[in-house]
């Protein structure tokens, strides 16, 4: 299994999934071999230490089933060009070494997509050194590499199966503008796959309509999560004068600040007391910031960069409302974060878990108005507001990464037999 990020050190929903799905996976008794770039400034023990199976696999006392193979790599997840040219700069610096593209395998790439390729120069040595029956790719980032490992095992004698996971596409995440050579190794990777995994139905309509897919290799696995009940018992302080509306995710065109702040402005002109709150970090910070400002509610919005771990749980906790506001969202972990945290949740039409959830309100992310009417029907309705919480709270107790795991499984065992 090749990913680009794991908690605890990730950026959003793909690798709260890829720890989902593994370790769903492990309790079904596969066995996991998952590739992981380092992230720089972290050393090979915090990686093994954090990331050990052992935990995964205590309550049930079976055997580690999951295994860590670290790659020397600054892939970063929603990385673009520009920000990997900054980044690789920041290590340079920080290290007093001069880089010297090509000059050695071990180097980092001169640019985003060479060091892709040096990922997959990785997966190479990995896949001559390993047995393995099925390979399976998280995202285009790691596309070349599962093809490369593929190539080898054919070079082996094997005809091991390729699988791509589709978590997001380019159209997604740059609101229908793709990058060409991004879009390209999406194509290439989902047609030369012996089958693509898609989070929901509407991704799978997107990579019919954009990448030409045949739908019979299309398999839909929802994503899902592991309960546990909150150890959250905080009491907030501004939630004796306000009540909260929250937007949880990274600040990009595809999660719809923008649109967020807009609804944030019509509630405030009907109902003053509301405050809002944005969590996350993103290309659209600063502008959206400057236009919370130039709404005239700057005052009224509340920011704070990206969280991670039991402060993510705190945020839920303190809002009354939980808006995913997203143009484009394959699926959306964050609802069920915040139904687990008995937080009603206002969804986007345009999302995957508006698929499959019942207990939750779901409007389409441009309609402003019904979106403040929705929002403000939870806030101004204590009985209604409660309802969305307890029912919430059990529906998404049933949604758990067992299921989501076993489906995975068969589509292994649907690929074994027909290879």
């Amino acid at each position: 299994m090749f990913g680009w990020e794991f908690p605890p050190f990730n950026s959003g929903g793909l690798g709260v999934a890829c720890q989902g799905l593994t370790r769903g996976l492990a309790r079904q008794g596969t066995e996991i071999l998952f590739v992981l770039p380092k992230i720089y400034g972290t050393l090979e023990g915090d990686y093994m230490q954090i990331l050990s199976a052992e935990k995964y696999d205590k309550e049930n006392k079976e055997k580690k089933r999951i295994r860590f193979k670290i790659v020397d790599s600054i892939l970063k997840p929603y990385l673009t060009s520009p920000a990997y040219i900054r980044e690789r700069s920041r290590i340079d610096q920080s290290t007093h070494k001069i880089q010297i593209p090509d000059a050695s395998e071990d180097l980092y790439g001169s640019d985003l997509f060479s060091e892709i390729k040096r990922y997959s120069i990785h997966a190479k040595n990995i896949a001559l050194l390993e047995d393995f029956d099925i390979i399976h790719c998280h995202d285009w980032l790691t596309f070349p590499a599962g093809i490369t490992a593929k190539k080898i095992a054919e070079l082996r004698g094997l005809n091991t199966p390729l699988i791509t996971h589709i978590h997001a596409t380019e159209f997604d995440r740059t609101a229908g503008h793709p990058n060409q050579y991004i879009y390209d190794i999406e194509r290439e990777g989902m047609h030369l796959a012996d089958y693509v995994i898609t989070v929901s139905e509407y991704t799978k309509n997107i990579i019919i309509k954009h990448y030409g897919i045949d739908p019979e290799k299309i398999y839909i696995v929802h994503n899902a999560i592991d309960f546990e009940e909150s150890r959250i018992s905080e009491q907030f302080k501004i939630k004796d004068h306000h009540k909260i509306v929250l937007f949880l995710g990274r600040m990009t065109i595809q999660k719809g600040p923008d649109h967020f702040l807009r609804i944030a402005k019509r509630i405030s002109e009907i109902d003053d007391s509301v405050r809002f709150v944005m969590v996350g970090s993103g290309d659209m910070s600063n502008q959206i910031i400057e236009e919370s400002a130039n709404l005239g509610i700057g005052d009224k919005v509340l920011f704070s960069d990206f969280l991670n771990g039991e402060d993510v749980d705190r945020a839920y906790r303190m809002a009354d409302v939980y808006v995913m506001s997203s143009i484009s969202e394959p699926f959306g972990i964050t609802p069920l974060e915040a139904m687990k945290n008995s937080t009603p949740v206002v969804i986007s039409k345009q999302s995957g878990v508006s698929e499959i959830l019942k207990n939750c309100l779901i409007v389409d992310f441009w309609d402003v108005d019904l979106m403040t009417t929705k929002i403000l029907s939870i806030l101004h309705n204590p009985e209604f507001r409660n309802h969305l919480s307890e029912e919430g709270l059990k529906e998404v107790k049933l949604l758990n990464w067992d299921r989501s795991a076993n489906k995975c499984v068969e589509l292994y065992k649907k690929v074994l037999m027909r290879c």
